[in-house]
């Protein structure tokens, strides 16, 4: 078959799975778990096919004309550079082992059948958005994508947390979404068509006439889809979803989408100075920020949340900087060593029976239980705190490169302000970083107190995943001189001088956490903390549910929580409370947006029940009322009917008299 036959297939055969498995769940459920996986595997080894191929070369491009608009048409196209062609393998590797590490993490849930299909759909939808070579397909697979979120969030739709997480998550990337697509017709209006390949080529002409309105419409969909200051507050909600979603939302879809659409499109992005700028400005709040906020989480998987929007934020940087390259190694990297850390998560909570850091450093020999995810889980917070070898180290040192080159003059794609501030807050950010990671570690693996009871194993589908994952975690970096013909042939190695300032303050970062750590780990015994443990024996699904629901329970608002043990709280000090609460913007936006918006809603519900309807009953009544005073007339006495005609005769004989006696007046 031709490359461009099996880069259909890759999208096409998780979209079949899902369609198969909907139909097939209730019926012949033993179907239900091949069918979601045998699709999405032979998927991801087709894109690997279709990596090889390519192999960093010229790109391929293949359309046919989907409908004629009557203007700018809309084609189904293919568009496979070296970012698509890797991109797809990334999503079909951790998609498949989201899919085998569901089949054990899901084992007894009666809605596994619809899970497994969505999780089908919604690769299906995030590749369609890698591979499109028109923005108007790109779109479909970008809001396939939303509505997905919305059901796989909400999965555990009898808590209220997920079902208002998954509510919150929908509105917020719709709000971003609007002036996005508002963005691509303008981008189509000034370009004369969706196709990426056009766009480019016009923005090469000079045809691009609006760049930094287009470009600011853009970003505000693809701060919302990926997480970044200020629509980043649904993702650390959004934790109330199964771990295997989050592993998948984080690491390989929807939130890497935006960044994966602002590579694609950055000469477009590049047109403007102020917009790189305003993407710099973002990313650095977002790196920052969401560092601090990672550092005063008690929910293991909302500290993974927020460094997931910290490392979107190194990606943005890297944009900002003008360097797609960088951003999308960086993607690839952070994709696999996220997918362990969320996947690893799941069975320590599973092991745990609690989501609660607080209460995991009250456990002793939780490392021993679970020795597969303490290992892999090691590995990849060292990944994630850019310690040398790992993948983590090499891309984000791309990002930093490029942010010194273009801060020093040496690139001139985006303005020297942009490059500073990406460079500042991405050291800044790398303190944090290995503040938060050496922070959830200890608290995770190095606990005291009662022994973790032991059940046995987890099942080898959620561990072997971990291990097929962690490879990637270990060894993509060290592919970065063999993989640069796939980065438009730009040279990804890391220079000495950011090598060594950036490693230096992570170690900073660490060494000053684990010494917070030995200072308050003394006093983990003396405070009752009233953990609520759920069943550690029961299936990893129910005990993540009852382990979310229990957990505000037991320990009332997180930040108010009297736990002097955590060195995240000594570290922040007064910070901690504001930090907690992700700097109380779901505050600032209930007061700024949430409660007008439901003041006018009440206002125009008062308008239509006590105005509108006021007039409608008021019609409906006096019909009403004239209907019951003809009624009355209607009484079946023909002696009545003749007198009131009769009346009726002589008052017009009347009136005809009075008429004529008038008129021979005059």
């Amino acid at each position: 078959m031709t490359t461009t036959t099996l880069a259909v297939l890759v999208p096409l055969l998780p979209f079949l799975g899902a369609a198969a498995g909907l139909l097939l769940g209730r019926t012949a459920p033993g179907y239900v778990r091949p069918l979601a996986v045998l699709p999405t595997l032979v998927a991801a080894v087709l894109a690997v096919v279709v990596a090889a191929r390519q192999g960093g070369g010229p790109a391929i491009d293949a359309a046919t004309r989907l409908t004629p608009t009557g203007s700018v048409p809309i084609d189904l196209a293919l568009h496979l550079d070296g970012f698509a062609v890797l991109v797809a393998v990334l999503v079909g590797l951790v998609a498949t082992c989201v899919q085998i590490y569901s089949t054990g993490y899901l084992r007894d849930d009666p809605r596994y059948p619809s899970y497994a299909a969505l999780v089908s759909l919604f690769t299906a939808a995030m590749l369609l958005v890698v591979y499109s070579g028109d923005l108007m397909v790109l779109m479909v697979g970008w809001e396939i994508m939303g509505i997905c979120s919305y059901f796989l969030v909400g999965h555990y739709w009898e808590t209220p947390e997920a079902r208002a997480a998954s509510l919150k998550a929908f509105l917020v990337t719709k709000l971003g979404d609007v002036p996005f697509l508002i963005g691509l017709f303008a981008l189509a209006a000034d370009t004369g068509t969706f196709r990426i390949t056009g766009i480019l080529g016009a923005v090469a002409n000079g045809g691009l006439d609006h760049p930094t309105v287009i470009a600011l419409l853009l970003l505000a969909g693809v701060a919302g889809k990926s997480a970044q200051f200020p629509l980043h507050t649904w993702l650390p909600d959004a934790m109330a979803g199964p771990t295997p979603v989050s592993a998948l939302i984080h690491a390989a879809t929807m939130v890497a989408a935006g960044i994966y659409f602002v590579a694609r499109l950055l000469p477009v992005f590049a047109e403007s100075g102020a917009a790189l700028v305003v993407l710099a400005v973002m990313a650095a709040v977002t790196m920052i920020g969401s560092g601090l906020a990672a550092l005063a989480q008690d929910d293991i998987k909302r500290v993974l949340a927020y460094s997931t929007i910290g490392q979107l934020g190194y990606m943005s940087g890297a944009l900002a900087v003008g360097d797609r390259g960088a951003a999308v190694f960086h993607l690839l990297s952070h994709g696999a060593f996220k997918a362990v850390l969320f996947l690893a998560a799941g069975v320590v909570i599973h092991a745990a029976g609690t989501n609660s850091l607080a209460a995991m450093s009250r456990m002793g020999g939780l490392a021993k239980r679970i020795p597969d995810a303490y290992w892999t889980m090691t590995v990849a917070l060292l990944a994630l705190a850019a310690i040398p070898p790992f993948a983590g180290f090499f891309s984000k040192e791309a990002v930093l490169v490029a942010a010194e080159h273009t801060a020093l003059g040496d690139r001139h794609v985006a303005p020297a302000a942009a490059g500073w501030t990406v460079l500042v807050a991405g050291l800044l950010a790398a303190v944090l970083t290995a503040a938060y990671a050496t922070r959830l570690w200890l608290l995770a693996f190095r606990g005291r107190g009662a022994e973790v009871p032991d059940h046995g194993r987890q099942p080898v589908a959620m561990t072997a995943v971990l291990w097929v994952l962690a490879i990637p975690t270990i060894a993509f970096g060290l592919t970065v001189g063999v993989i640069t013909d796939w980065f438009d042939g730009h040279s990804l190695t890391p220079t000495v001088t950011t090598a060594v300032l950036s490693t230096g303050v992570a170690l900073v970062g660490g060494l000053v956490t684990y010494a917070a750590w030995r200072h308050t780990t003394a006093l983990a015994a003396r405070i009752p903390v009233g953990a609520v443990v759920a069943h550690p024996d029961a299936e990893p699904a129910l005990v993540e549910a009852e382990a979310m629901t229990h957990h505000t329970a037991g320990y009332g608002d997180t930040p108010g929580a009297p736990d002097p043990a955590d060195p995240g709280r000594l570290l922040l000090g007064p910070l901690h409370r504001h930090a907690a609460t992700g700097f109380h913007l779901d505050a600032l936006y209930t007061k700024l947006f949430v409660r007008p918006v439901q003041a006018a809603a009440s206002l125009v519900r008062f308008l239509d029940r006590e105005v509108v309807d006021t007039y409608v009953r008021g019609s409906g009544t006096g019909a009403r009322l004239l209907g019951t005073a003809v009624r009355r007339a209607q009484t079946g006495n023909v002696q009545t009917y003749l007198s009131a005609l009769l009346a009726g005769s002589l008052v017009l004989a009347i009136a005809a008299v009075v008429f004529a006696t008038v008129n021979a007046g005059s």
